[in-house]
Parts: structure tokens; C-alpha cells; sequence
């Protein structure tokens, strides 16, 4: 029908907007990171402590966000979380010490975690509708936004404080939820994927179902583990690459900023290119063969003795974790509907969770190129997951 096809178009635009905003609000903070933990005197260690609310946050919150959005659905969840997330960004460059900073980005991450969860639900449901693979090009969008974000992020840090860079973000983050957020609120959610469900198998029919059986939870645990291994690389990319570059690289920090712009410019074309690629190989060919090249570009990335050569590696990095993580939550969604996708986020958001604070304790022991080195190592454990547990998930 001409009616359902636009609210599918439409749908699909605003769900766009949403994941796109998320990166690019997430990237603007992440390129004050060096400003802020100069303004706050935190060491490598306490700046990781600190960090580690935006993960915790998160955590918590993901875990909750799958009841709230049965009970108020996805759309408006994901309206609400947005403006919360736009708000708190202004909140980091107005701390002055590791404790307060940690506390604001509690709230911070709260928002983020909420809104991950919401929109990723409703994306999981639109694939169904449309029975295609199309979930790489949502995080394509984030990927896009976080490229852009960190771009003028780094083209504005000479001339604008992190205060009046973050406020910024805020006002545009809310003009951009006002206007995506009207067209969300005006369609109807779609319902959780009990078509599709009813296509798979009895695996899928679970997912559908309030109980899923055990098998299914060890899937949707399973994908859970898969998106925990690629968040730590994305988290650690995000945290702390820009520091890798000027600390140990001295690059400028517009320069050291372009670190995590290559990165997501480098994800967002391996995103772009994520349906036709998943439709080609297939979801477990994907996942290995994205995992052995993020092992060798955060090899490259973390060891080489120049700023290029190091760049270089950041954008093999996040070519090869492009499609990983949103295979991973689009097959948890999939079994299990907003709970499934709250069980893998916050499985996967774990990683960043334990990104922060391991990577700075790691570069206080040993140094900050060894400690991204364990990027390349859990890539590789992702691969293992997948090959060893590959004839017991969803058929490709």
C-alpha cells in the first residue's frame, strides 16, 4: 500500500536522523576529551575512572530501557532519550575535578545507553518489516554523525572552549529532535517482529514471546558477547585515541582529533556497504572476516612509530568492526525482541564499560600503545565466538 510505504520511508528517515544525532553528540564530547582532563588535572587512571560513567550509565540504564519501551514504545522512548542526551552533553567542560566529571557523565551515559536500546529496537522491527539486512546502514548513520562530529570538533578546538563548543552540540542536538522527533511521534510503532518470528523457526517464535527458552537466551547471550568484544574497540577508539596520537605521537590536537574521523569515516563506508555485503557472505563470514582485519589495523594503529602510519591503522580498524556490532544486535532483536536488544547492549556496552578503566590502568602500568593492543586481542576473541558458535545461530 502507497500510505504504509511512505510511513516506512518516513520511519526509516527519522530513525536515521536519530542514530546519526547520537554520533555526532558523542563524538563532539569525545574530541574535548584532552581539554577536560587538563582542565580537571585527572591522571590517565582517574580520567579512566571518570569515563567510566558514560559506560556505567548506560549499563544500568539499557537494562531497564527494554521493559519502558514495551510498556511506552520505542518511538517515544527514544524522543525522551534524545532530549536528555542533547541537555546533558553541555554538562562535562563545567566540572572541575574527576569525581564531578564521572557524575555528569552518569547522566550522560544514562541518556545514551536509553537511547541505544529504543532506537535499535525500532530498527530491528523495521528490518523485519521490510525483510532486508539493512541494520549496517542505521550505524552507518552513527558513524557518519561521529565522523562529522569529530571533524568540526577538531576544526573549532583553537577557536571555541569546550563550554561553548558542548552548548553548541546541545542546540543542535534538540532542533534536530524537534523535527525528527514529530515525524517519530506521528507514526504508529511498528509491532515487535512476530511476522518474521512466525517465518524462522521456533527460535524466533520465542523471541517473539515473553520467555524465550534457554536456547535462545545462550543466542541472544552469544551475540551479546560478539558486541561487547567490537564496543571495547570502538570505546577505546573513541576515548582514547585522540590521547594516543598528541601524547605519544605529538601530533597537534586538531590532528590527533582527525584520529577518530578516520575511524568513523572508515566504519561508515564499511556500514554503507554492510546490506550488500551481509546479502553476499552471510552474517558469520562478516563477523570474521570484519574481526581479522580490525585485529591487523589496531596492530598498525597502536604500534606505529608515525601519526600517518597510526591513522592508517585506525581506519583499517574501523573498516573491519564496521558490521560486527549491528549483526550482533539485530540477531539479538530479532530472538528477542526490545529485551533481546537490551540483553546484547548491555552486554556490548560492557565492553566500553570495561574499555575506560582498563586502558587507563594498562597505560599507567605498561604504556598506551600496549594497552590498545587489547583492542586487537578481543577482535580476535569476537572471531572465535562466531566460528566456534556459528551452527548453533540463526541460519545466515
Amino acid at each position: 500500500m502507497p500510505g504504509r510505504r511512505d510511513d516506512l520511508t518516513r520511519l526509516r528517515a527519522a530513525l536515521t536522523a536519530f542514530f546519526a544525532l547520537d554520533g555526532f553528540v558523542f563524538a563532539g564530547w569525545v574530541v574535548r576529551i584532552p581539554a577536560v582532563k587538563e582542565q580537571t588535572g585527572a591522571s590517565a587512571s582517574a580520567l579512566g575512572l571518570a569515563l567510566l560513567g558514560v559506560s556505567a550509565g548506560a549499563v544500568v540504564t539499557m537494562t531497564l530501557t527494554g521493559r519502558l519501551v514495551r510498556r511506552y514504545d520505542s518511538h517515544r522512548v527514544t524522543v525522551a532519550c534524545a532530549v536528555l542526551l542533547c541537555l546533558s552533553i553541555a554538562l562535562p567542560p563545567l566540572t572541575h575535578s574527576a569525581l564531578a566529571l564521572g557524575a555528569v557523565l552518569l547522566v550522560f551515559g544514562s541518556a545514551y545507553g536509553g537511547i541505544n536500546v529504543a532506537f535499535n529496537s525500532a530498527a530491528v522491527d523495521l528490518v523485519a518489516e521490510l525483510r532486508r539486512p539493512i541494520m549496517p546502514s542505521f550505524h552507518a548513520a552513527f558513524s557518519l554523525g561521529g565522523m562529522v562530529g569529530a571533524g568540526l570538533g577538531g576544526l573549532v578546538a583553537g577557536s571555541l572552549s569546550p563550554t561553548q563548543h558542548l552548548l553548541a552540540l546541545t542546540v543542535t542536538g534538540l532542533l534536530v529532535t524537534l523535527v525528527a522527533g514529530r515525524v517519530l511521534l506521528r507514526i504508529e510503532p511498528l509491532a515487535p517482529a512476530e511476522r518474521a518470528a512466525e517465518e524462522e523457526g521456533p527460535a524466533e517464535k520465542e523471541g517473539a514471546g515473553r520467555r524465550p527458552d534457554r536456547r535462545t537466551r545462550r543466542l541472544v547471550v552469544t551475540f551479546g558477547l560478539i558486541a561487547l568484544c567490537t564496543a571495547y574497540g570502538e570505546g577505546a577508539m573513541a576515548d582514547w585515541g585522540a590521547l594516543h596520537l598528541e601524547q605519544d605521537l605529538d601530533a597537534s590536537p586538531g590532528l590527533a582529533a582527525a584520529g577518530y574521523s578516520c575511524f568513523a569515516l572508515a566504519m561508515t563506508v564499511g556500514r554503507l556497504t554492510g546490506t550488500t555485503l551481509l546479502e553476499r557472505l552471510g552474517r558469520t563470514a562478516t563477523v570474521v572476516a570484519g574481526g581479522t582485519t580490525a585485529v591487523a589495523g589496531m596492530l598498525t594503529g597502536a604500534l606505529a612509530p608515525s601519526v600517518w602510519a597510526a591513522l592508517f591503522g585506525f581506519a583499517i580498524t574501523g573498516l573491519g568492526l564496521a558490521n560486527i556490532f549491528p549483526v550482533a544486535i539485530e540477531r539479538a532483536g530479532a530472538l528477542g525482541g526490545p529485551s533481546g536488544v537490551a540483553t546484547a547492549s548491555t552486554l556490548g556496552y560492557g565492553g566500553m564499560l570495561l574499555g575506560p578503566p582498563a586502558i587507563g590502568f594498562m597505560a599507567d602500568w605498561f604504556s598506551l600503545p600496549a594497552a590498545l593492543t587489547s583492542v586487537a586481542v578481543l577482535a580476535a576473541v569476537a572471531v572465535l565466538v562466531a566460528v566456534a558458535t556459528r551452527r548453533a545461530t540463526v541460519p545466515a
